[in-house]
């Protein structure tokens, strides 16, 4: 790897966003329970890890002296903020659906709170930059193939499109926040990608076996579900396996995400947004500009 490539975009706060899901059907993934199942599982755990991520930076808010860091750092929080505010719609669909969603929301509020109060903070910053990490990888691999979200609903699909280019845009900040200022170990550092990761994984099958569960299927049928279902999420050719090589990139001692290309269509999205005003079409275009 090159240390000296460097690939980055400025944040750019955005307001305001209706992805009109309340229109946004119950297996929204093409009818299928658990694909659905495991994306909103992922999403439920959005709004309290974007706040979460906020306060882990705002930690070192004050030691950072560097203008164009501190102003990134603003604009991220903004942009987490929005992040927050559009999967709690995501969330309260879920929950009119009847699946458990306070009772999550409640374990998460816990979870960040015991992390924030009696973890350091280095060890929260690296947590996060490690998240961040995590997420734009997500983000890339979501949307660089059409075929991987082909048959999601368009509405869902541009919800995750904009997020997926937020995170393109802010996700090297909290990884110069732990760089700059953190004093993070470097063993800290590899560490928190690894327990991050095994947390989400193992979290989000959880949330989605008790979501499947409430959407009335048998246990029997959820292990034929997911018997069926995860290896296109885990398998050889599943798409989180597919960004492997990227991942353990972590890993390097002179690893920096801006070594990472920027998604090839994000202009697409940018371009397409400035046009309509309207995220939904920008959403379309950037789906449909994938190879």
């Amino acid at each position: 790897m090159n240390a000296l490539v460097k690939y980055q975009v400025d944040p750019v706060v955005r307001t305001k966003l209706n992805f009109k899901l309340e229109e946004v059907p119950r297996f929204w993934f093409g009818g299928d329970p658990f694909r659905t199942r495991l994306f909103d599982a992922l999403s439920l755990t959005f709004p309290d890890g974007e706040r979460y991520f906020i306060e882990s930076v705002r930690l070192f808010r004050d030691k950072i002296t560097d203008p164009d860091l501190q102003q990134r750092v603003a604009d991220f929080i903004r942009q987490e903020a929005q992040h927050g505010i559009a999967h709690d719609k995501m969330n309260q669909v879920m929950k009119d659906q009847g699946m458990p969603v306070d009772q999550f929301i409640t374990f998460l509020h816990k979870i960040f709170k015991f992390e924030l109060t009696q973890r350091s903070p280095q060890y929260n910053i690296a947590m996060t930059a490690a998240a961040e990490h995590l997420t734009a990888l997500m983000a890339d691999t979501f949307y660089s193939k059409k075929e991987t979200l082909a048959e999601a609903h368009p509405y869902v699909r541009a919800l995750l499109a904009w997020h997926s280019i937020e995170e393109m845009e802010h996700r090297d900040v909290a990884f110069d926040v732990m760089k700059q200022v953190g004093e993070v170990p470097e063993n800290l550092r590899k560490f928190t990608l690894a327990f991050t990761t095994f947390m989400m994984i193992n979290f989000t099958l959880y949330r989605a076996n008790v979501m499947l569960r409430h959407d009335g299927f048998s246990r029997i049928e959820r292990l034929k579900m997911a018997a069926k279902g995860l290896p296109w999420f885990f398998g050889q050719k599943g798409i989180f396996s597919a960004m492997k090589t990227e991942y353990m990139d972590w890993f390097k001692k002179d690893f920096h995400p801006s070594q990472h290309p920027i998604i090839r269509q994000y202009q697409v999205w940018v371009d397409t947004m400035a046009e309509t005003n309207d995220p939904i079409q920008a959403g379309e275009a950037f789906w449909q500009a994938g190879l």
